[in-house]
């Protein structure tokens, strides 16, 4: 009983944690201006899939897993959820990998990235990951791609069918599908990922030795800068990619070895924790990629103060003074000019008055 309830509690805080950090992130990048750039829109992108797939994946994986591994919806809903959960996964996992190019192009060749990166190619390279989110997930399980005798996986059972013998709600696969899914989905953008950071490492260590040499009259202070902007460059990728690696590489690790092995009814224990470590890698993203953003950072702690709706309105209080006191001094030059005018114009009448009388001309015929 007290296993039962501590595992809700910690299912529950989970699912809480994936969906509130990453409507943080749409909700910093929504508010605060300076983050609406094009850079941000895979760190968007990133937080609507690990958003969806805490709203719609981890409560029903929680609810299996509460329940021994019993699927009560079906064997089509269970087709469906299997393809979402593999669909978002693989998005996810696809935007980290367009995450660190855009970071190699930004820092790499900063004055032409703004002419790479254009909204065009960032909606291509969203369009592609979702292409090929969809390709892995739904079109292989609803043509039966991934069972040994590919076949449709549970069109056999229905509602109420769980309590039979072998009716289990998970993701089936043969060995060519499954070496397939884990190198397109996994392997192969761990190694591009790898290389990026890499090659944004030795960038800007290169960058820092060329402060270095520009600057030889201020070698203390350079050399300072330098090493913390290095510390920091390592620090930054160092999570990023340990986060990755540490979360995804059991869980296809895992795939692969269980391939070549049959399946267990119901999962074991061993499969359960390496599943809910690679959906941990869904709530650390709103920490670890915006986190190291000044920019997020603020917004953050604008956001979870309430200070944006409080800034926002004191902004507006001070435009309308402002504009009342331009209206005010506007209203007082307008004044002032015309007092001059009028003084002008009665000291014109005098002067022509004191002429007349100096000629002996009356100012009115007789």
């Amino acid at each position: 009983m007290i296993s039962t309830a501590l595992r809700w509690f910690v299912l529950v805080l989970f699912i809480i944690l994936t969906i509130s950090g990453n409507m943080l992130v749409c909700l910093a990048v929504g508010l605060s201006r300076r983050l609406r750039c094009i850079a941000n829109c895979f760190v968007v992108a990133l937080a609507l899939t690990d958003l969806l797939l805490g709203l719609l994946v981890l409560p029903l994986t929680a609810t299996v897993e509460l329940r021994g591994g019993k699927w009560p919806f079906g064997g089509a809903l269970c087709n469906i959820y299997l393809s979402l959960d593999v669909m978002l996964c693989a998005s996810s996992i696809l935007t980290l990998m367009a995450i660190s190019v855009d970071r190699y192009l930004a820092i790499s060749a900063p004055l032409s990235y703004s002419r790479r990166v254009t909204p065009l190619t960032v909606t291509l390279a969203l369009i592609a990951i979702w292409a090929v989110s969809l390709a892995v997930s739904f079109v292989p399980i609803h043509l039966g791609l991934n069972t040994v005798d590919y076949n449709v996986q549970h069109l056999d059972w229905g509602l109420g069918d769980e309590d039979k013998e072998g009716r289990y709600c998970q993701f089936e696969w043969n060995n060519n599908y499954v070496l397939i899914y884990a190198f397109g989905s996994f392997y192969l953008p761990l190694l591009l990922m790898s290389g990026m950071y890499l090659c944004i490492f030795r960038v800007a260590r290169e960058q820092v030795r060329r402060i270095r040499a520009a600057m030889p009259s201020y070698p203390r202070t350079t050399t300072t800068a330098a090493l913390a902007h290095e510390h920091k460059a390592t620090v930054t990728l160092g999570a990023v990619l340990g986060a990755f690696i540490i979360c995804w590489f059991p869980y296809f690790t895992f795939l692969i070895c269980m391939s070549i092995k049959d399946k267990t009814n119901p999962p074991n224990t061993l499969h359960s924790v390496i599943l809910w470590l690679g959906y941990f890698n869904s709530a650390l993203n709103p920490i670890l990629y915006p986190a190291f953003n000044r920019d997020f950072r603020r917004a953050y702690g604008d956001l979870l103060r309430c200070r944006g709706h409080s800034r926002r309105k004191l902004l507006f209080t001070r435009l309308f003074v402002h504009k009342r006191l331009n209206l005010t001094n506007r209203q007082k030059v307008m004044q002032q000019s015309e007092t001059r005018t009028d003084k002008v114009m009665k000291g014109n009448e005098g002067k022509s008055l004191s002429l007349h009388e100096r000629n002996g001309i009356p100012d009115e015929p007789w």
